[in-house]
């Protein structure tokens, strides 16, 4: 279905950072679909540093430190919902509910598919609602006026059909994956380049022990054997991305690479700009990883209970790991993945050098 051009389009997409990379290209589809319209993206707090950087004021005329969104809008439902009768909660919520509602938006677009993103689009004020048939929670589509058949095997592919929905005919026949801009940020940029400066590194690979849960975790002891070949085999260092509560993993890895892989941390700016410059990434299934791949990093992917099929790296040179042992599940399991563990440090290490000997090739 064809609609005029709104002069207000919402994108909500709260959460998390994989997720709302997997939403980037649908939103430039938009930007692109209705390049007069006022466009605005509702997100976490948490996230807000994958679309605005801090420097940058959120809401204006987009600009490098801006690229998706002219207007950043952002949510603390986690927080609120923690403390749901306090005074503070609520006045965070009107202010950020006026704020939104001032924008007049006209569309608004829920690509979570969750209750709370859906009451957020409604609460927009927008009185036209784009979601997915069959959503994430079913009762989301309570909340949208006109719904959308996800097709396509990718979640980038299922959120651009969203975005295909609401552009019109001449631009549908058009609408491709395009590519999606990140935020950067000149303070990242430096301290990041700082940091390599102290560490003695121009190239060098990203590894990410970390993940959402224990089932999607592949042992940190094997990224630190995975690490040292790599600098023997290839003369290329590694850096361990560590993330908050995980520097035990991080531990683990220095232990296990005698040497050859060094961590580091920092904000979401500074992991964008570290990810710009690396020559390849390896991990599972992780919002590091699909930062990686939207940046056009070259990945080396664990995948274990979720489906890289849906949930691959998208859109740049990769290889997949995942063991026929694996089965599709999205409990979130603590205990190692059977078909993690099956997944050896040569099969990694053998991508990885295949990856490394194209970007010479």
């Amino acid at each position: 279905m064809s609609m005029t051009a709104p002069n207000g389009l919402l994108v909500v997409r709260l959460s998390a950072m994989g997720d709302i990379i997997h939403s980037l290209p649908a939103a430039t589809a938009l930007r692109q679909a209705f390049p007069e319209a006022n466009l605005g993206w509702v997100v976490e707090e948490r996230w807000a540093e994958l679309l605005c950087a801090p420097s940058a004021p959120r809401c204006g005329p987009r600009s490098a430190q801006k690229p998706m969104a002219d207007n950043v809008h952002t949510v603390n439902t986690k927080a609120w919902r923690h403390s749901l009768f306090s005074d503070e909660t609520w006045r965070e919520a009107r202010a950020a509910l006026r704020e939104l509602r001032n924008e007049r938006y006209e569309v608004a677009v829920d690509l979570q598919g969750a209750i709370r993103s859906a009451l957020v689009a409604r609460l927009s004020g927008a009185p036209v609602i784009y979601g997915f048939a069959q959503p994430r929670e079913n009762a989301a589509s309570l909340f949208y006026t006109r719904q959308v058949e996800a097709r396509g095997l990718h979640v980038v592919e299922q959120n651009l059909a969203l975005a295909t929905a609401l552009a019109s005919s001449r631009a549908r026949r058009g609408m491709s994956p395009p590519q999606a801009d990140l935020p950067r940020d000149e303070a990242a940029e430096r301290d990041c380049h700082r940091k390599l400066e102290q560490l003695g590194l121009r190239e060098y690979a990203i590894l990410n022990p970390g993940a959402g849960w224990g089932a999607k975790q592949w042992p940190a002891e094997r990224y630190g054997v995975v690490a040292n070949r790599l600098a023997a085999e290839a003369g290329l260092q590694s850096l361990i991305n560590v993330g908050p509560d995980e520097q035990e993993l991080a531990r683990a890895v220095e232990a296990a690479a005698e040497g050859a892989a060094k961590s580091f941390s920092g904000s979401i700016s500074e992991l964008i700009a570290l990810t710009r410059g690396a020559r390849l990434f390896i991990g599972g299934d992780t919002g590091p990883m699909h930062l990686a791949a939207a940046l056009g990093v070259p990945v080396v992917g664990m995948f274990g209970p979720t489906n890289p099929a849906r949930n691959g790296p998208y859109g740049t040179r990769s290889v997949v790991l995942r063991s026929p042992v694996s089965i599709t599940s999205h409990k979130r399991r603590q205990t190692p993945d059977e078909g993690m563990l099956a997944i050896t440090p040569q099969d990694v290490v053998d991508a990885a050098l295949d990856l490394l000997k194209d970007q010479h090739g």
